[in-house]
């Protein structure tokens, strides 16, 4: 096995909740050393209390977005914890933090509080803003970010009050966004040997995966607007349709899927029906057209429908989270992991999306709270036994 792609990648991360673990999560699954920083004064990540599944200083939330994090306390309100935080940037590759937009500066963790001691260092920086603006020192949660970025107006069907996606899409793909950030920064440090800052905010992320509809409307006036069924904005059909036991979802986002359908359904004509012959025609004459698929669809049930449009037309069962965790593609792709825990035993965690030929995911329970500090500081920076003593007396760990 090679080793992973980012083996000798070292992060120093002040992380909490949701986004931010998710990105260090990713990068350590991929070979990074992500040593999460606690804060010793209020007992570390608040993740650590967030039930279901809560024992002292750990839970289940914190193992699913922390995995593979070493943790160490840091007290950066004394001086020796903040000098212990310089040397420790030393030898690092990257401070990685997700707070407010205002405080990366206040507490010292940007590049022009650090990049004195290591001119490669990359500070990523995610937040719910971004470091300037009028929000810049505003909390961003997820559910903000989905009302703020529009994402709520265009969510549920069209009578029904703004509705959140279920799964946290602002915070994870924030993640995702400052993940690629920080890796671009290194490329970029390893290039040129200067690091510097990178600034990912929540909203800009959301506000720029509105992008099409952005330029509908800006370009032609085009207001999306919510349809039955979480329909498509302009393809049809491209929707979710109840059927004798369920709801099955079916996307003809080309002609030939629409054609294929017409004749799964046993309806060769309506291909040839000037009323939903392309696109632009089933769009406006969606009002007749959909009354008719939908009453092919209660003909049969879900299962029955998915063996005879599957390989041939875009579909999926409307799976709970139970039907999505047995999905065949699930098993062959290896998206679902047991990481070894010393109270739950093997904990069944969701695996690494990134897939590498030659080398696998490293997968590890997150660690408790500063357990790793007295290692970290001696194999890095090669403190002594009285040393480290010395830094507890003082309050810095």
């Amino acid at each position: 096995m090679a080793v992973l792609p980012l083996e000798g990648v070292r992060i120093l991360a002040f992380t909490q909740l949701g986004a931010g673990p998710y990105a260090m999560m990713l990068l350590g699954d991929l070979g990074a050393e992500v040593v999460k920083v606690e804060d010793p004064i209020v007992g570390g990540d608040e993740a650590r209390r967030v039930p279901p599944g809560t024992i002292a200083g750990d839970s289940l939330y914190f193992q699913a977005l922390n995995r593979n994090s070493r943790s160490l306390s840091l007290n950066l309100r004394v001086a020796e914890g903040r000098e212990l935080l310089r040397q420790l940037v030393r030898v690092c590759d990257a401070v990685y933090c997700n707070l407010r937009g205002d405080l990366p500066a206040k507490l010292g963790l940007d590049y022009g509080s650090l990049g004195r001691e290591n001119q490669r260092l990359v500070c990523c920086a995610l937040s719910g803003f971004g470091k300037n603006g009028p929000r810049a020192s505003e909390p961003g949660y997820d559910f903000l970010i989905q009302a703020l970025a529009g994402f709520m107006s265009l969510t549920g069907e069209p009578e029904s009050p703004p509705q959140r996606c279920g799964v946290s899409v602002a915070d994870f793909a924030g993640g995702l966004m400052s993940a690629v950030g920080l890796l671009a920064g290194l490329l970029r440090a390893r290039a040129t040997g200067v690091g510097g800052d990178v600034d990912v905010s929540l909203f800009d992320t959301a506000f720029s995966m509105l992008n099409y509809m952005v330029t509908w409307w800006s370009t032609l006036g085009h207001k999306p607007e919510r349809f039955a069924h979480g329909a498509h904005q302009s393809l049809v059909p491209s929707q979710t349709f109840r059927t004798s036991d369920g709801y099955l979802v079916v996307m003809c986002m080309k002609e030939k899927f629409w054609r294929e359908l017409c004749c799964c359904l046993g309806r060769p004509e309506w291909a040839s029906d000037p009323r939903f012959a392309t696109i632009a025609d089933r769009f406006a004459h969606r009002q007749e057209l959909l009354p008719l698929l939908e009453r092919e669809f209660l003909l049969r049930p879900t299962a029955e429908w998915v063996a005879l449009l599957r390989g041939r037309v875009p579909c999926a069962p409307v799976n709970d989270l139970e039907g999505a965790l047995a999905d065949e593609q699930v098993a062959a792709r290896r998206m679902l992991v047991d990481v070894p825990h010393p109270h739950w035993g093997g904990l069944r965690e969701v695996g690494c999306p990134i897939k590498f030929a030659d080398a696998a995911p490293r997968y590890r329970a997150a660690a408790p709270c500063g357990a790793d500090t007295e290692p970290i500081l001696h194999d890095w920076l090669g403190l002594d036994p009285d040393t480290i003593a010395a830094l507890r007396r003082a309050g810095a760990i």
